[in-house]
């Protein structure tokens, strides 16, 4: 596959370490950034334009954010086979457009149930949803999709944008490969915890 240019970037982040620098980077780059919450909020804050994703949507967060990136608009514009006529078409009727580009990175899990005195509670509601399924989605994709996870990749990629405005072939497969390590880990760290606390054995 060839590279990609990069014209579209959805950020969502929980550690926001370095992350207005690479929006400002991409803003350089005239890369439209939709964004979520409080990364939206951060980034216009600090001079970032930024379409949030309710508004792109056209559906407003709800059930106190456990439902704001699950939409069409969102895995369609991550999903789509770009050389498929029938997604085209598809992306045309929906009025859904492309994403290049996906920064997430997702609730402290590990870090929740680690505090002393955690209840259950609050450790599932530190179990991301819409980050691991926009990770995934794009992730598989990746032929079409970069997917960036760890804030230390931030200033490879944001240099190759820079210089090409697109990202590589080679570069997207291994954001891909770290994406879904990622999640496995994370995704891990919940079935050993709640196995622990329900004494359910795996």
């Amino acid at each position: 596959m060839a590279d990609r240019k990069i014209e579209r970037a959805l950020i969502s982040v929980y550690d926001k370490t370095g992350i207005v620098s690479l929006a400002k980077l991409l803003q350089g780059c005239s890369i439209e950034i939709l964004s979520t919450g409080g990364t939206a909020k951060l980034l216009g804050e600090n001079g970032v334009s930024v379409t949030s994703v309710d508004s792109y949507t056209g559906s407003p967060e709800i059930m106190d954010g456990r439902v704001k990136t699950l939409h069409p608009k969102i895995h369609g514009g991550l999903l789509a086979v770009r050389d498929n006529p029938v997604h085209r078409e598809q992306m045309e009727k929906y009025g859904i457009k492309y994403i290049d580009l996906v920064v997430v990175n997702l609730y402290p899990f590990k870090q929740t149930i680690a505090k002393p005195g955690v209840t259950v509670e609050e450790a599932i509601e530190n179990i991301d949803i819409g980050g691991p399924t926009m990770i995934r989605s794009s992730a598989k994709n990746h032929n079409y999709v970069a997917t960036v996870v760890d804030p230390a990749d931030y200033e490879e990629v944001g240099l190759q944008i820079k210089n090409t405005r697109a990202l590589t072939n080679e570069t997207r497969k291994k954001l891909a490969v770290k994406a879904f390590a990622h999640t496995a880990d994370y995704d891990t760290a919940i079935a050993d915890y709640l196995s622990s606390i329900y004494g359910v054995k795996i």
